[in-house]
């Protein structure tokens, strides 16, 4: 069993707990274990991922019939419409309880690879990096952020304690940018950095008097970053934030961006079409 699939067991403990099959033991009993040959069917062109998850759901049912499917091959990979992958045998029972929470899983992650591969494919040229945000569903996480990196992107933070990011809550609690900035360099974490978010250009003006390494700008208009982004000293990396949608993305594609940070990646990516058929074999 490989390590993917491993750390992947008690998440598996929780999918299935939901799915609540424990309350029919006798419906569970009288299943049948024929073997059945069991193939993915790609119903709509997309970037497959998830794979570690969906084979996770089938190594918590006791399948290993399917440690030995090479799911490298096809991870990651843009597949078109019709592509089918034959993950091999395992019992009917098996493949019934599993298939919902291992299908369900596949297709959230390739949801979100396939979504933004497209960004990532418009913003490559001008060698600005697409990042998530931590607006992720509860639970899901692991799996929506590993999605985004499989569709080319960067994953902004996994926690909230991975970079202290200063916000506009934060600037109204503590008084101000200057205050904010020293209530997060009392933290006393070394190698923690800071990124501030800012609203306007005057606030952009005292982030830099104050030596602010990574700045959002939130909400900036194209016009407004082309005029402030040649004032990024060296060293200093400018993020931008905002509704920015995939049809709009265009106009923020400006040279000396660094990043450009896309919430719907995770909350709002369109659903691709996968299933998961299997037949007695003979």
């Amino acid at each position: 069993m490989e390590l993917s699939t491993i750390s992947l067991q008690k998440d598996m403990e929780f999918y299935f707990a939901e799915d609540d099959l424990n309350r029919n033991l006798y419906y569970l009993n009288q299943l049948p274990t024929d073997p059945v040959d069991c193939n993915i069917f790609i119903k709509s062109d997309l970037v497959l991922s998830g794979l570690p998850w969906f084979l996770a759901a089938f190594s918590y049912l006791k399948c290993q019939e399917l440690e030995h499917f090479n799911w490298r091959e096809f991870e990651g990979k843009s597949l078109k419409k019709g592509a089918v992958i034959p993950l091999g045998t395992i019992p009917f029972a098996s493949a019934l309880t599993g298939e919902r929470i291992a299908l369900n899983l596949l297709q959230r992650a390739s949801n979100i690879s396939t979504f933004t591969q497209k960004f990532v494919e418009k913003a490559q040229k001008y060698k600005i990096e697409i990042l998530d945000t931590r607006k992720t569903t509860p639970g899901l996480r692991a799996l929506e952020k590993y999605a985004v990196r499989v569709g080319g992107g960067k994953n902004h933070r996994l926690g909230q304690t991975d970079m202290w990011m200063i916000k506009d809550n934060h600037k109204t609690f503590f008084g101000g940018i200057k205050k904010s900035l020293e209530f997060f360099n009392s933290m006393g974490n070394f190698y923690n950095p800071i990124e501030l978010e800012v609203h306007n250009e005057s606030e952009l003006e005292e982030a830099l008097s104050l030596g602010v390494r990574h700045i959002m700008l939130d909400n900036f208009s194209p016009e407004l970053i082309r005029k402030v982004v040649g004032k990024k000293p060296p060293g200093v990396t400018f993020e931008v934030s905002g509704g920015i949608t995939l049809d709009k993305l265009e106009d923020y594609l400006i040279t000396g961006i660094d990043a450009i940070s896309v919430g719907s990646l995770t909350y709002a990516a369109p659903a691709v079409d996968i299933s998961f058929k299997y037949q007695k074999r003979k």
